[in-house]
């Protein structure tokens, strides 16, 4: 199979970028994105040339490091699939791949394909966690939580932060990846009592650093978790509870 690819380049944040495009000969359609790209890359080491640079890490689709633009939408042409799981089985031969970085102002660009993605963490670190008295281990039992509850909890915790649904919506916004965290950790035994506090700083820190909902639902579209759009519903509803309630739980 023969591609072109047109691969974002960029030496550092300050520096401008571009495309450099790059012609693959011998592409197979059981390749994957990041596979075609370690591909380039073994060439171009080869020759003596610098390598592209993009981010990696389990490449089974768990982690959420691989996260970047094909043709203009986030990790690839597949629906609700991380890229290093989007094989080429969906390119035609002949085909050209514009290849760059996730798109947004909450994301600077490292080098080449690699962007910081700390924006979020930044919402985590405002209520991602829970506090609890250290002790014994309570008995499994202890706190009880009914089987349809954890499942929609399980619906929502299997977001793997990868971003791509910032980098989907027009106004870089992170309600999808806020709201999947904030009904996650409403349900919650633990933690229950932190729950307004979670949710005004949460959103607080979500507003300051990124964009407002676009309310069209490309953010869903991306997800490679498969997060319910109805977790961005979670940010409104979190935050007016949170108001309601005053300095209650």
């Amino acid at each position: 199979m023969k591609l072109t690819l047109e691969i974002w380049r960029q030496a550092g944040p300050t520096q401008e970028g571009k495309f450099e495009t790059v012609q693959v000969d011998d592409a197979v359609e059981q390749m994957s994105i990041l596979e075609l790209l370690d591909h380039v890359n073994s060439g171009l080491v080869e020759a003596g040339k610098e390598p592209f640079a993009f981010a990696s890490d389990c490449r089974e689709g768990i982690c959420g490091t691989c996260g970047l633009m094909v043709n203009g939408r986030p990790h690839g042409p597949g629906q609700n699939t991380p890229a290093c799981q989007q094989r080429l089985t969906q390119v035609k031969d002949g085909d050209t791949l514009k290849i760059e970085p996730f798109r947004s102002a909450a994301y600077p660009v490292i080098k080449d394909m690699v962007v910081d993605r700390s924006a979020l963490d930044h919402v985590m670190e405002q209520g991602g966690f829970v506090s609890i008295n250290a002790g014994n281990a309570p008995d499994a039992d202890h706190l009880t939580l009914n089987h349809e509850t954890a499942e929609y909890a399980l619906d929502h915790a299997a977001c793997i932060g990868c971003g791509a649904c910032v980098a989907a919506c027009p106004n870089g916004a992170a309600h999808l990846f806020t709201g999947a965290k904030l009904v996650h950790l409403s349900l919650m035994p633990l933690g229950k009592h932190e729950r307004g506090e979670r949710a005004r700083k949460m959103v607080d820190d979500l507003e300051t650093n990124f964009g407002h909902c676009s309310l069209y639902g490309e953010c869903a579209d991306v997800c490679p978790a498969g997060v319910p759009l109805t977790a961005v519903g979670a940010v409104t509803r979190e935050r007016a509870r949170a108001a309601f309630r005053g300095k209650a739980d």
